[in-house]
C-alpha cells in the first residue's frame, strides 16, 4: 500500500532483487502479526498516510502518537503511526510487488534481515516437489563448504490461519486475552496490565 502510493522506496540490488530502502522512504512499516509500526519521515505526511491506511480493507485502527498513549504504545521508538489489523487479518512484511524480485532472504529463515515478523518461516514451501531432498541438497552444500541458502520458505502467505497482537474483543477477555503463568503465588491477581509485565518479570527473577 505504501509503495503503491509513493511513500515506500526500494533499492534494486546487483543480482536483481529488491531490498527495502528505509532512508529513502517517506514512510515504511515494520510488521509484527496484527500490529505494525509505520515510520513517517516527514511530519507533513502523517495525516495523509493515516487517512490512506484508515481506508484500507483489513485495518481496524490507525493510531497517531496522541492516540497511542492510552494503549501504552507511545514509546520514543514507536512509529509515528501504529496500525492494528481487523480481527481476521494480519500484516506481512512483504514490500515487493513481484515475487521474482523478492530479496534473497525472503525464502529463508532470517529474522535479522527481514523488516518484520514472517510466520511463513514455520512452513515448508508447498510448491516444492521434494522438500526433504531440497533440504538435504542444501545441507550437503553446507558440509562441503559451499555458500548456500536454505531457501525452502514459500511466499504465498495463505497457509497462515491464525495470528495475535490485537487487544481481546470486549467481553471476550477471558478466552482471548494472554495468560501470565508463574509458580510464585505472591503476584497472583485477576488482571495484570501489559505494561506491568516487565517489572513483574524482573521482580520474579531477582527477588530473594
Amino acid at each position: 500500500i505504501l509503495r503503491r502510493h509513493g511513500y515506500l522506496a526500494v533499492r534494486r540490488e546487483p543480482l536483481g532483487w529488491e531490498t527495502l530502502d528505509c532512508g529513502a522512504s517517506r514512510a515504511f512499516a515494520v510488521a509484527d502479526h496484527q500490529v505494525a509500526h509505520v515510520y513517517v519521515q516527514r511530519s507533513t505526511d502523517i495525516k495523509a498516510v493515516k487517512q490512506l491506511l484508515q481506508q484500507t480493507t483489513g485495518i481496524d485502527l490507525v493510531l497517531d502518537r496522541s492516540e497511542q498513549r492510552p494503549f501504552g504504545l507511545d514509546h520514543e521508538r514507536s512509529g509515528e503511526l501504529v496500525v492494528i489489523s481487523a480481527p481476521e487479518s494480519w500484516f506481512t512484511y512483504y514490500f515487493w510487488e513481484d515475487d521474482r524480485l523478492a530479496p534473497d532472504y525472503a525464502r529463508t529463515i532470517d529474522i535479522h534481515r527481514k523488516p518484520g515478523y514472517d510466520p511463513m518461516e514455520l512452513f515448508i514451501n508447498p510448491k516444492l516437489s521434494f522438500p526433504k531432498l531440497q533440504i538435504a541438497y542444501r545441507l550437503a552444500q553446507k558440509f562441503t563448504g559451499f555458500r548456500y541458502y536454505m531457501d525452502v520458505i514459500g511466499l504465498d502467505a495463505s497457509p497462515v490461519k491464525g495470528s495475535h497482537g490485537r487487544l481481546p474483543t470486549p467481553g471476550r477477555e477471558d478466552c482471548e486475552g494472554p495468560v501470565f503463568i508463574s509458580s510464585n503465588r505472591s503476584i497472583e491477581t485477576d488482571e495484570i496490565p501489559m505494561t506491568a509485565v516487565k517489572e513483574l518479570a524482573l521482580r520474579l527473577q531477582f527477588s530473594s
